[in-house]
C-alpha cells in the first residue's frame, strides 16, 4: 500500500510540476479532495507545497478534505504545518446507526474528536458534511445531527442528499424521498447563524474554492479523475490510478461552445449567492427573467439576477435558458 501511495505522488508531483510551468498567475485556493486524502501521511505532500510555495498568494485558501477515522491529531498537526488552513471532515451523521447504515468507517465519537483535534492544533476553518433522506432519518435525528454539530467549532457545513446509486452494496430503498428534510435542515443550519450561499453550502465563513467555481473561473485538476477548466474547455487527466501513475501528464479535452458556457454561467450563478449578470443574458433570455422577477422569483439587483429560492435554483435556470 505504502509503495503505491508513493508512485501515485510521485505523478502528482510531475503533473504539478508540469501543470505550474505553464501558470501565469498566482494561485488563490488550492483544495484536496477526492478519495480519501487523510490517508497519506503528510510527507507524501511535502514536496507538492515545496512546489506550490512560490505560485500561491499571500492568503491563499488551502482545503483538505478528511476521514474521521484516518485524520489523527498527529496527522492534523502535520498537515497543519505545511499550510493547509481549511479542513472538510466527511462526517455524513452523528447517529452510529445510520454511519453504519451508510458503511462509514468512522463512529460518531471518532467525527467528534477529529472536529475538535482539528480546532485544536490551530486550524480555524472546519466544515463538515452531512447527509440527509435515508431510510433511517427522522426530523429529531437531523435536529439532533444539526444540534450536536453547532456545539462544535465549525464555521461551515455542506449537506448533500442522498443518492442511492452511490451505494451499490446496499440492498432495497436506503432513501426516503421526503422532501421535506431539505427544508426543515435548511431552517435549522440558518437559525444557528449559518448563512446558505449555495444549495448545499452554509457558513460564517464561505468557501473560496467552491466560489471560484459557481464564478465560473478557471482552475487546474491534478490527479486520477480530476477535471480542469481552461477558458473554453474542460481537460480530464486519467481517471484510472494505475492508468494515472504511468501517464499523469496526457489528458483528455472537452471543448465548450459559447452556448454552453452561457448556459453553466446561469445554472452555476442561480444557485449560488453569486447570482448572473443580466447583460451576458441575450434578449429572449432577459425577457423570461423579467417575468420570473415579477412571479417573485427571482430578484434583480444592480443588474444582477438571484434565485429567491436556492432549492428552485435548476427549474429557474431551465426557465430562463429554455428554446
Amino acid at each position: 500500500m505504502h509503495e503505491f501511495i508513493d508512485k501515485y505522488f510521485k505523478a502528482l508531483y510531475s503533473a504539478t510540476k508540469w501543470e505550474l510551468s505553464n501558470l501565469d498567475r498566482k494561485i488563490d485556493t488550492v483544495f484536496f479532495g477526492g478519495g480519501t486524502p487523510s490517508v497519506a501521511k503528510p510527507k507524501h505532500y511535502e514536496k507538492i507545497f515545496n512546489l506550490l510555495d512560490k505560485y500561491i498568494s499571500k492568503d491563499c485558501e488551502i482545503t483538505i478534505e478528511a476521514n474521521p477515522n484516518s485524520a489523527s491529531k498527529e496527522w492534523l498537526k502535520e498537515i497543519y504545518n505545511l499550510g493547509v488552513n481549511r479542513v472538510s471532515f466527511g462526517v455524513q451523521s452523528f447517529n452510529d446507526k445510520k454511519l453504519n447504515a451508510l458503511n462509514r468507517a468512522h463512529n460518531s465519537l471518532q467525527a467528534i474528536r477529529a472536529v475538535e483535534n482539528a480546532y485544536n492544533v490551530g486550524f480555524k476553518n472546519i466544515s463538515i458534511d452531512i447527509i440527509y433522506d435515508t431510510y433511517l432519518d427522522t426530523f429529531s435525528l437531523l435536529e439532533d445531527d444539526i444540534n450536536l454539530a453547532f456545539k462544535l467549532p465549525i464555521n461551515h457545513i455542506s449537506t448533500y442528499e442522498l443518492i442511492q446509486e452511490n451505494l451499490p452494496w446496499f440492498k432495497g430503498d436506503v432513501k426516503k424521498n421526503d422532501d421535506r428534510f431539505s427544508f426543515f435542515v435548511r431552517d435549522l443550519i440558518v437559525s444557528n447563524g449559518f448563512k446558505q450561499y449555495e444549495v448545499s453550502n452554509y457558513g460564517t465563513y464561505f468557501c473560496r474554492h467552491n466560489i471560484a467555481y459557481w464564478q465560473h473561473k478557471e482552475y487546474i485538476g491534478i490527479g486520477a479523475g480530476a477535471v480542469g477548466f481552461r477558458k473554453n474547455y474542460r481537460y480530464y487527466p486519467k481517471s484510472s490510478i494505475k492508468a494515472y501513475i504511468n501517464d499523469p501528464i496526457s489528458h483528455r479535452k472537452e471543448y465548450l461552445s459559447s452556448e454552453d458556457i452561457l448556459i453553466e454561467k446561469i445554472m452555476l450563478g442561480l444557485r449560488s449567492f453569486v447570482g448572473v449578470d443580466l447583460k451576458i443574458l441575450p434578449k429572449n433570455m432577459q425577457k423570461r427573467a423579467f417575468i420570473l422577477q415579477k412571479e417573485d422569483k427571482v430578484d434583480i439587483i444592480n443588474g444582477v439576477i438571484y434565485a429567491k429560492e436556492l432549492f428552485l435554483a435548476d427549474e429557474i435556470s431551465l426557465f430562463i435558458i429554455q428554446n
